[in-house]
């Protein structure tokens, strides 16, 4: 008989509501504290919503981004972002790079006299380097990205729900709804207290979390449907604490295997990436939670239809 790796047992019978009033109250209280964090502390907004100015470089050296960040070090220029861009149409000997420089002080775009020593460290490094491009994006345009940011994770929320509404039923969809924001402002909440850096890559990470968190309450869901039809006459408490351990193995492994790769990198995907993965790790954690503690409570006390069940009938010995 082949070994199979079990985070739980076959069949639980966990009661997910007897701490109702302390795990959504810890919920909720996470949620307003998120609230007052960023209203209080802000975000710490990295180039892309703060404005600042794009280098790009070119060289027939390979780029090596530790060296360009030591030599741009010294200049005292803030927030610095560092990338390779690759592109199929680059010959073999062009190697280009974008140097992101945050903006300084209150000017739409960085001083001449700043770009030239940026230029003059950076060929410190390679006397090779050419910089084909220069831009600066000003705080107008970074308060665009702002609002399109909010507006695109809003949308994705509200499609969501959407969705799971004409999927399932409407008390299904608020259940989402409220699990995905509670999951979003938590996670900004966690960004404005330590103030790490908040770019699109964070939006990109929110808009992840999104997806995996109603992963797993549509998971939870679709099996709460099949018990509603199998258990008409049980409580709907009861069958939602039946769904709930059901699925409970599946959703801790998946949760675990997940967090396996997050974590390695995490640990050595570098700096470029850390803030990214950070948001996906703690997102992947909150809406693990969020699915087994919010989700359900939310449609329990919306109540649901009972008149679609077919066949009714008691717990079995064996689920």
């Amino acid at each position: 008989m082949a070994w199979r790796l079990k985070l739980v047992r076959d069949k639980t019978s966990i009661d997910f509501f007897r701490y109702v009033r302390v795990t959504f109250g810890a919920s909720l209280v996470a949620v307003v504290l998120s609230v007052i964090l960023v209203a209080v502390m802000g975000l710490n907004f990295g180039i892309d919503f703060r404005g600042g100015t794009t280098i790009r470089t070119d060289s027939p050296v390979p780029v090596d981004v530790a060296a360009y960040r030591a030599a741009l070090a010294p200049l005292g220029l803030g927030d610095v972002s560092i990338t390779e861009v690759f592109d199929p149409t680059f010959g073999p000997e062009q190697h280009v790079a974008q140097i992101r420089i945050q903006a300084q002080g209150d000017m739409e775009a960085m001083a001449p006299e700043t770009i030239r020593q940026v230029e003059a460290a950076l060929r410190g490094v390679d006397p090779a380097i050419t910089f084909p491009q220069v831009e600066s994006v000003g705080p107008k345009v970074s308060g665009e990205l702002i609002w399109t940011a909010l507006l695109a994770v809003l949308a994705a929320c509200v499609g969501i729900g959407g969705y799971i509404w004409m999927r399932f039923e409407w008390q299904y969809g608020v259940g989402a709804v409220v699990a995905l924001a509670h999951d979003v402002i938590v996670t900004v909440g966690v960004f404005a207290l330590f103030q790490l850096k908040f770019d699109l890559t964070i939006v990109a990470a929110l808009l992840t979390i999104l997806g995996y968190s109603v992963n797993d309450t549509v998971v939870v869901f679709d099996r709460l449907r099949e018990n509603l039809i199998k258990y008409k006459k049980m409580p709907l408490r009861d069958v939602m604490n039946l769904s709930v351990n059901e699925t409970l193995s599946r959703t801790l492994m998946t949760a675990s295997t997940v967090l396996i790769s997050l974590i390695a990198l995490l640990i050595f995907g570098g700096d470029v990436i850390r803030g990214f993965i950070f948001a996906i790790t703690f997102g992947v954690l909150i809406g693990t939670y969020s699915s087994i503690y919010v989700a359900k409570n939310i449609v329990l006390w919306l109540g649901l239809p009972r008149d679609t069940a077919t066949d009714g009938g008691e717990v079995p010995n064996e689920a």
